[in-house]
């Protein structure tokens, strides 16, 4: 990918952090397309993305490979890796390419300063999807993690019931935003009930293994825990993986997300509680149809907000199917 030539752009603008999975809490600054590209013929989209290391970012390119189709636009794609610095030199060789719109889901949000430059320079205008950036993007499209950290800790504080009990928080990546969300909103939620006490877990980056081995540590040292909660499903199943193979169906499970396993579980009235939905593909298909309307210099909001529900016990029947993850639209 040139990265000796280019990486004299870059060298010096990293605070490298890790991975996250989807935020409407800061605006990008844009309203519109900012960009001066000006494309010929059909319309060219580059997506820069974070990571594949989990079915979420996995789903999200396959929705946005699937509305550049539909839409009759060429789509380019590049893997980060949860690299930072490579993130920024893929940026630029999608520049290179002549794209004549970029969506960019950052690995970290003030890491990629230097690949929104280098777009900005050559007059292409940028989409962040799943993770906001300080400034820098014509419009951003995610979902609110506070919210969705709230309904599934309310969830939670509702089952748990005025005699409360310990909570294990198993976190997502260390210093990220939708971590950091989806602690405060889950936090929140459960603050009024002063018997609930929760014990901060370790940084699995939103990877089922690390959560096994983590939950493996947490279960020895923590018996009398009543849930445990995780930014995320897979991160939860990992968990629920350990209090099944030590026999503990007394624990309750909850995570975000709306993956299908994680809601078939609820379905069966079992130990897993709750999770929020946060379907990938319609997020890939808003952003691009986002990244459409930037280039072709409409106006549009600089956050939009792709919207989140509560799966439970009462209501799992109505999600559950055969896609990955579920939806709104499954109902």
């Amino acid at each position: 990918m040139r990265i000796n030539r280019i990486l004299g752009i870059f060298f010096g603008t990293f605070s490298l952090l890790a991975l996250a999975a989807c935020s409407v809490s800061t605006s990008p600054g844009g309203s519109g397309g900012s960009g001066s590209h000006k494309r010929s013929g059909a319309l060219t989209i580059g997506f820069s993305q974070a990571t594949q290391q989990s079915p979420f970012y996995v789903q999200l390119r396959q929705g946005a490979r699937k509305a550049a189709e539909k839409a009759g636009a060429k789509l380019y794609f590049a893997d980060a890796g949860g690299d930072v610095t490579k993130q920024n030199n893929d940026i630029q060789d999608l520049i290179t390419r002549g794209v004549d719109v970029l969506m960019v889901n950052p690995v970290d949000p003030k890491g990629v300063k230097a690949g929104l430059a280098a777009a900005k320079s050559a007059g292409v205008s940028v989409v962040t999807v799943d993770r906001p950036v300080p400034s820098g993007a014509a419009a951003h499209v995610g979902r609110d993690n506070t919210a969705m950290g709230q309904l599934v800790g309310e969830r939670i504080a509702k089952e748990l019931g005025p005699k409360g009990g310990k909570i294990i928080e198993i976190k997502g990546d260390a210093g990220g935003a939708v971590a950091r969300d989806r602690s405060a909103g889950f936090h929140k939620a459960v603050a009024a009930n002063k018997k609930i006490r929760i014990v901060s877990g370790p940084y699995c980056d939103y990877i089922r293994s690390k959560a096994v081995t983590a939950m493996q540590d947490l279960l020895q040292t923590n018996p009398d825990v009543k849930v445990v909660y995780a930014h995320n499903d897979d991160m939860a199943l990992g968990a629920l993986q350990v209090l099944k193979e030590n026999g503990r169906s007394d624990v309750k499970v909850a995570g975000v997300d709306g993956l299908m396993e994680a809601v078939k579980a609820i379905d069966q009235h079992g130990p897993y509680s709750a999770t929020a939905l946060n379907d990938p593909i319609s997020l890939g298909r808003t952003a691009v149809k986002t990244a459409e309307d930037v280039a072709d210099g409409k106006k549009v909001a600089a956050s939009i907000d792709a919207g989140t529900a509560l799966v439970d016990r009462d209501n799992a029947h109505k999600y559950v199917g055969g896609t990955t993850f579920a939806s709104e639209g499954a109902r």
